[in-house]
């Protein structure tokens, strides 16, 4: 008999997908997904349908009977799991605290249910370290907490050697206000500038499409800059392989599965200086941790870290070799199957 799991959050999303698809293969899991119906624009409705979430839920959980509920976002989808009346359940913490925004009104609430959810939690995932500081910082039971990535997968995002000699820069984050793409334009047009050669790829899409592609006009850069839009997931390795300096500055990161992808198709990292990035990446060691809107020094790193090529090319390959032993998603999720079987077993018995 398969094993149900009932999987609370945005089940659109490449991580959630990544998450599910991981539980099927390896752990031969059945999942049945609900998620919140109402877009974040309508924000009153959505706080409505959430206060009736809990009876959706165990509506569901009473019909289809999951052997476990597990969720994404510790105060969202987390919390209703903690209500749902599961037997077994699982959480995982997306972002490295997940009470964002810090100065909301909201944040008191937040803190209140996090830590609820914890509580009655049998399983947080901390997809790595810096949401482990956090949850330990909390006062969570960290004999409860896996640390670790689902990790990507190596035989779809390989190692190529780029011998190009010039920046072939890419950047997969959505495009979004908090991933901070104007400030990579700006450092590329004090490239252009400097008279210094480059073509910068700008994948996927969001909200300030049309205002970067204005900003890129306005700097006069472009004919070097493409905006690829939404593309399929098949695509993406092909144009990681084709670049060789990977850029991402978020100004508040948990785990990125994009830098991993990144790292494992050999795209030297330049990164924002912030703690989930400061796991992974060690300045002018195995990448650059560049200051949060500060263009003059990513457009000086990026100018160093081209010049250095030999530097470059011994982070690639120990990226990869680090990639290859920390987030292979064939050896990780399998991890993560075999807890839950575990987790299920020592339940039943009980």
């Amino acid at each position: 008999m398969k094993r149900r799991i009932l999987f609370l959050g945005e089940s659109y999303r490449a991580d959630a997908i990544t998450w599910m698809k991981g539980l099927k293969q390896f752990g031969d899991f059945e999942i049945i997904t609900w998620e919140l119906q109402t877009s974040n624009s309508y924000r009153f409705k959505r706080i409505l349908e959430y206060f009736f979430a809990p009876l959706s839920i165990r509506k569901i959980i009473k019909k289809e009977k999951p052997d476990m509920v597990i969720a994404e976002r510790t105060t969202s989808y987390g919390f209703l799991a903690s209500l749902s009346g599961s037997k077994t359940i699982a959480i995982a913490q997306q972002g490295r605290t997940d009470l964002w925004p810090e100065e909301s009104k909201l944040y008191p609430f937040k803190k209140f249910i996090q830590k609820y959810a914890f509580k009655k939690a049998h399983l947080i995932h901390a997809w790595g370290p810096v949401m482990a500081i956090h949850m330990k910082a909390s006062g969570v039971d960290m004999d409860k907490v896996l640390v670790l990535p689902k990790g990507i997968d190596l035989s779809i995002f390989t190692s190529s050697i780029n011998n190009s000699n010039k920046i072939e820069a890419i950047v997969t984050r959505s495009l979004m206000p908090e991933y901070r793409h104007d400030s990579i334009l700006k450092a590329f047009g004090i490239l252009n500038q400097k008279g210094i050669d480059f073509s910068l790829t700008i994948v996927g899409d969001g909200t300030r499409l049309q205002y970067l592609k204005d900003l890129a006009k306005e700097l006069q850069i472009e004919n070097k800059v493409i905006f690829t839009g939404r593309i399929a997931n098949t695509e993406l390795p092909k144009l990681l392989q084709q670049s060789n300096i990977y850029i991402s500055m978020p100004i508040t990161e948990g785990v990125s599965a994009s830098l991993f992808e990144a790292m494992a198709c050999n795209c030297f990292p330049v990164v924002s200086d912030i703690p989930g990035n400061q796991s992974w990446i060690t300045h002018r060691e195995n990448g650059q941790l560049i200051t949060i809107d500060d263009i003059e020094m990513l457009a000086n790193e990026l100018i160093w870290s081209f010049e250095n090529s030999e530097l470059r090319n011994e982070a690639i390959i120990r990226n990869r070799k680090f990639v290859e032993e920390n987030a292979n998603y064939n050896i990780n999720m399998k991890i993560i199957s075999e807890k839950y079987h575990e987790l299920l077993n020592s339940h039943t018995i009980k």
